[in-house]
């Protein structure tokens, strides 16, 4: 159900390494939520770091609102870097199984595919 990559980077590179390879990759980066700092700005004691990257690409998101426009609540995808135990990680919830779930429209599960390869892809090169 998840890809997820250990990096040798530190957390700050994997992150912007990884919003080049998402411009790379023909996705956009509609935004990015720093979870740590905004935990840690509410006053809760959190240690890790965590940027959660909203992407997408028009073209795919076009094909999954026209065919179901209930998976809106899917849309966009994240993909997150992240430490853990003193680790840098990059990784998401793959497309696929969680479209599974959702939908057996057979062009879903094609652009479900589509997108899975792209954004491991993404993280692939970002690692």
């Amino acid at each position: 159900m998840y890809y997820i990559v250990e990096s040798h980077k530190s957390f700050e590179q994997a992150a912007t390494d990884l919003e080049a390879a998402v411009k790379r990759n023909e996705f956009g980066v509609l935004h990015i939520h720093d979870l740590g700092n905004t935990l840690r700005g509410k006053g809760v004691a959190f240690a890790e770091n965590c940027k959660v990257f909203e992407v997408c690409n028009p073209g795919q998101a076009g094909k999954v609102l026209s065919t179901d426009m209930r998976l809106n609540m899917a849309l966009p995808c994240r993909i997150s870097v992240y430490t853990e135990q003193g680790k840098t990680k990059i990784g998401m919830i793959k497309p696929v199984p969680m479209l599974a779930s959702l939908s057996q429209d057979a062009t879903l599960a094609r652009v479900a595919h589509e997108v899975e390869a792209k954004t491991r892809q993404m993280i692939d090169e970002a690692k």
